[in-house]
């Protein structure tokens, strides 16, 4: 879906950091939080710097009246106001704003702005939002791929046909992404789809991806989150198992 050249345009450890790691902070310890009857003006001002500083403030404030200009600046020509924005509706979830997200993904050639998007997806838990996610954990950036892995956890408060749904592409995932920290979200998400699954052959075969990753797979971090979602789900088959490979020192 995305080429090698754009590949180099993200570093890779900087941007499997958490999605606000970049946006600085807008106020220090002292100061107090800017007005957000002062900031709603600013996203839609000409100056650039000025809508992105508004778009950042409503990073850390929740005002349901900043959300329509929020999603017009999805559109905005500059990425950083773009993604400033993303984030933005990630901490001010709307349903409104999960179409608008959707197409903007579609769109932006930006991995930063995609990244917040998903993001921002799976804060909104709307099941429009699936087969986005799923596309992006299985094609996208390395960034935007570890993103969308813990947005599909979101999906277990939509129910039975949309945790199953999300279920495979994690799977997938799990036992195939080259980077490691991908793994280990795709671990930690299907412990957070099979607590709310019936116990079929859908949650058998997570639990056996979960226990597969945990003896097999080269990374500690991966194995140890393996364990832990088996740990969270208190399947009898995955504790068993866990305690069978430690009692035999198998590591």
């Amino acid at each position: 879906m995305y080429s090698d050249d754009e590949l180099k345009v993200l570093d890779i450890e900087a941007d499997l950091a958490d999605p606000l790691d970049e946006i600085p902070a807008i106020e220090d310890e002292v100061a107090p939080k800017p007005d957000p009857d002062e900031m709603l003006p600013l996203l839609m001002a000409s100056d650039i710097q000025q809508r992105m500083l508004a778009a950042r403030v409503f990073c850390d404030i929740q005002d349901d009246r900043a959300i329509p200009q929020l999603i017009n600046l999805l559109s905005d020509p500059c990425p950083l106001v773009r993604v400033s924005a993303a984030y933005a509706l990630g901490r001010n979830p709307s349903p409104d704003a999960v179409e608008p997200l959707i197409d903007r993904y579609n769109q932006d050639w930006n991995g930063y702005v995609r990244k917040g998007i998903v993001w921002a997806l799976g804060n909104c838990r709307d099941r429009r939002s699936l087969n986005t996610l799923t596309d992006a954990v299985k094609n996208d950036i390395s960034a935007v791929r570890l993103w969308a892995a813990s947005s599909l956890a979101q999906m277990a408060s939509l129910g039975y046909d949309t945790i199953v749904a999300a279920v495979p592409p994690l799977i997938e995932g799990l036992r195939r992404d080259p980077v490691a920290a991908i793994r280990s979200n795709c671990a930690w998400s299907l412990g957070e789809l099979c607590r709310e699954m019936p116990s079929n052959v859908v949650y058998a075969t997570a639990i056996d991806a979960l226990i597969e990753a945990f003896a097999e797979d080269e990374d500690t971090g991966v194995r140890e989150d393996a364990k832990s979602s088996m740990l969270k789900v208190g399947d009898a088959r995955g504790l068993q198992v866990i305690e069978t490979l430690e009692q035999e020192d198998w590591f």
